[in-house]
């Protein structure tokens, strides 16, 4: 089985760079590694049509989030407020970090 080749973790802030909604700034909600997809927060927003049943009663329109692949999306660094690539470092407690390439701070809390 393959490891999460994304490096985007849940509750990362990332921002949008291709497609339909280029440019928006959301946090993410939920990553999907099989299907190499991520539920980002108002983006990526499609309608479903739902049919009555014991937790929706009326039915009707539904509006959420859909998947948006991985590599549409890039890491926002917090010192930079730029959208950044991202580099792995090992520090001396032997822990792996991300950390951004252009100012070298470590993103990982």
């Amino acid at each position: 089985m393959e490891t999460n080749k994304c490096r985007i973790k849940k509750n990362d802030k990332v921002k949008v760079i291709t497609g339909k909604d280029n440019g928006k700034i959301g946090k993410v909600i939920d990553v999907l590694d099989k299907k190499d997809r991520l539920i980002v927060e108002n983006v990526n927003m499609v309608k479903r049509h739902t049919r009555p049943s014991a937790s929706n009663k009326q039915g009707g329109i539904v509006e959420g989030e859909a998947g948006i692949h991985w590599s549409n999306v890039m890491l926002m660094c917090n010192k930079c407020i730029a959208p950044v690539r991202i580099k792995m470092r090992r520090l001396e407690d032997g822990k792996k970090v991300r950390v951004c390439r252009k100012c070298n701070e470590i993103i990982d809390a």
